[in-house]
């Protein structure tokens, strides 16, 4: 009887466990995920196509673009279905530092792939090979690989192929990288339409543990937002105002800094700190000097002309026609230039420092910043105000941090939008026209 009972436990636990096993034993394998296929790389990113495309139609058709009609969101949609991407999911970007890049699409019917490789075939020269028993196309004159399977299209530049490839097509079900993860499970410029991540060893060496860059644009420009994070405090935060100058309305360049660095000196050897001060040394800048003297405030302005008394010697002949020298003055113009910052009681080591090493040089009253015309200085305390023309320039109160650069007709902006302890958002304003009329766009 004992015997009996015992059989019937030992086959009714057999039967459970095979039950329970079941799903297990006979489930096909999952395939894996656009997002598990993903490579590692120094940058990755998000680029939703069609919005992006969207989003950018009024500044392709505003400047009359002549390929605008290719870019548009009806276009790229109909392109997609007849060549079987999804392009209303997300394709994702990743890159390096030594150039090579890449990017992933979502496949919506891969029997239409084919149509399109032909097609590229009759524009430039194509040829395809078999590596782990997958097909692999490849541009060799531009170093550039193509492949895809059931649900993916992977595309790569660059001269590291087969590492990446191993990561496409031998990954598996949910093992995402952990980068990735990352980066997709971040809520920074969610709603954006092109977002790039980097965690790169650069950024990391100097104290950065998160860098993102996400894309906004108009008619007239595109605005490049960033965000980092740091590891440690970043030792600097806003003040609530400064003074600034009046801004010169055709200035094409300018610097406005209100910040509070009285934590930064305490903390000499903050990397980031420490990477700011090598770079000074390679220009022979007092960097460290210029860190104790500073008190936050920094105005600089150029552009513009300004009207000067300048004094030259002509030569005369006088009444019994003797050549002789007579000094004389007229009105000249001369670039504007203005430089204005706060300092602290060490100000006048740095100053000294400037003119030891040939940075700043002394004509009589007045001072020359390296290639910089002839300034006046006007000092009132601690508060240094150079400026190339005859009168002082005035300073307003102001809240703001940016950077205005002109470089080949282009002015960009740069603006520090919000700090905290541990992160900071900024923004980059690039004006489109001039590049589209360089590159002979327009």
């Amino acid at each position: 009887m004992v015997r009996k009972t015992l059989t019937i436990i030992i086959l009714a636990a057999a039967l459970g466990a095979f039950l329970y096993l079941k799903p297990f034993l006979f489930q096909k394998p999952v395939p894996p995920r656009i997002i598990d296929r993903l490579p590692t790389a120094d940058f990755i990113g998000k680029a939703n196509i069609l919005d992006l495309a969207r989003e950018t139609s009024g500044m392709m058709y505003y400047h009359k673009i002549p390929f605008r009609d290719f870019t548009s969101y009806e276009f790229l949609l109909g392109q997609g279905k007849m060549y079987g991407l999804n392009l209303q999911k997300p394709m994702y970007l990743f890159g390096n530092e030594k150039g090579d890049w890449g990017f992933i699409l979502e496949v919506s019917d891969s029997s239409k792939i084919g149509q399109g490789i032909e097609r590229l075939k009759k524009f430039i020269e194509i040829e395809d090979t078999v590596i782990q028993e997958q097909t692999v196309y490849n541009y060799s004159k531009e170093s550039m690989y193509m492949n895809y399977g059931k649900n993916y299209l992977f595309v790569y530049k660059g001269n590291n192929f087969k590492g990446n490839f191993k990561q496409v097509v031998n990954a598996r079900y949910f093992d995402i990288t952990k980068e990735w993860r990352e980066f997709i499970s971040k809520k920074t410029f969610k709603n954006e339409h092109l977002v790039i991540y980097s965690n790169w060893d650069k950024l990391k060496n100097v104290g950065i543990e998160t860098a993102m860059f996400a894309h906004d644009s108009d008619s007239l420009s595109f605005n490049l937002k960033s965000y980092l994070r740091k590891k440690t405090a970043f030792h600097i935060t806003k003040k609530k105002e400064g003074l600034c100058f009046n801004h010169i309305q055709n200035a094409s360049k300018s610097v406005e800094l209100h910040l509070d660095i009285s934590e930064l000196r305490k903390n000499p050897n903050d990397p980031l700190l420490v990477e700011v001060m090598k770079l000074g040394k390679r220009f022979g800048f007092p960097f460290n000097d210029f860190l104790k003297a500073w008190d936050g405030d920094l105005c600089f302005m150029e552009g513009g002309l300004q009207k000067v008394k300048e004094t030259y010697i002509e030569t005369e002949l006088d009444e019994d026609f003797n050549a002789r020298e007579v000094e004389k003055t007229r009105d000249a113009l001369i670039p504007g230039y203005s430089v204005y910052f706060s300092t602290t009681s060490h100000a006048p080591v740095f100053i000294n420092k400037l003119l030891k090493k040939g940075i700043l040089t002394q004509e009589g009253n007045d001072y020359r910043f390296l290639f910089s015309p002839i300034l006046h200085l006007s000092k009132k305390g601690a508060l240094y105000n150079f400026y190339s023309g005859q009168i002082t320039p005035k300073t307003v109160s102001s809240t703001q941090n940016h950077i205005i650069w002109t470089n080949k007709g282009t002015r960009y902006a740069f603006s520090i939008d919000s700090l905290n302890t541990y992160e900071v958002f900024g923004s980059l304003q690039i004006p489109v026209k001039r590049i589209f009329r360089r590159n002979k766009l327009i």
